[in-house]
């Protein structure tokens, strides 16, 4: 049977394009009203810190963006549009802003789809990804092969200057049967 240990926090201390590299194929888990949902991550953005001009940190803290300012391992939650709640992981050393935002996870695409999904709102922001959180992510015991990642720009970031076209979004394609 597959390894289903939890992630720890020293697995997010790491820059945000590593981490968010190595989600890939994990497992995020989530107890919701249905039960335990357990989807494989497919698709993850890295906010890199306060020198990215993509990342919400990189004005400084804020009341919406603190949690992104560490420590590791904690999710950052928040609403875009006004109507779709997001789920990051922070990532990196306490102080810096980084975090990794998931986009899709088992047969879920969308970040706003997938919180809806999982019943994810604003109260799990600076909650640590542990199973106490109610929310957390377990290794797969899989590894995937560096020919399954593929690496484009991150989406909706236009305003970003130089940092539109960096390839920070982390896509996991399907296995081959």
């Amino acid at each position: 049977m597959a390894s289903r240990s939890v992630l720890s926090a020293a697995f997010f201390d790491r820059p945000a394009d590593r981490v968010a590299r190595q989600l890939l194929g994990m497992h995020l888990v989530a107890r919701t009203h249905d039960g335990l949902v357990r989807l494989e991550v497919n698709e993850a953005e890295a906010y890199l810190g306060s020198h990215d001009l993509a990342c919400h940190g990189s004005r400084g803290m804020t009341k919406r963006n603190a949690t992104m300012f560490g420590p590791a391992g904690c999710w950052y939650v928040y609403l875009c549009y006004g109507m779709h709640w997001m789920l990051n992981i922070v990532t990196g050393k306490p102080g810096e802003p980084a975090a990794v935002l998931l986009r899709g996870a088992g047969k879920v695409s969308g970040p706003g789809r997938l919180t809806k999904a999982l019943g994810i709102d604003r109260s799990l922001d600076g909650a640590a990804a542990t199973k106490a959180s109610g929310v957390w992510f377990e290794q797969s015991g899989t590894t995937i092969s560096a020919g399954r990642i593929q690496r484009t720009p991150r989406i909706g970031i236009g305003y970003a200057g130089e940092w539109v076209e960096k390839p920070l979004r982390f896509l996991l394609t399907p296995a081959s049967s």
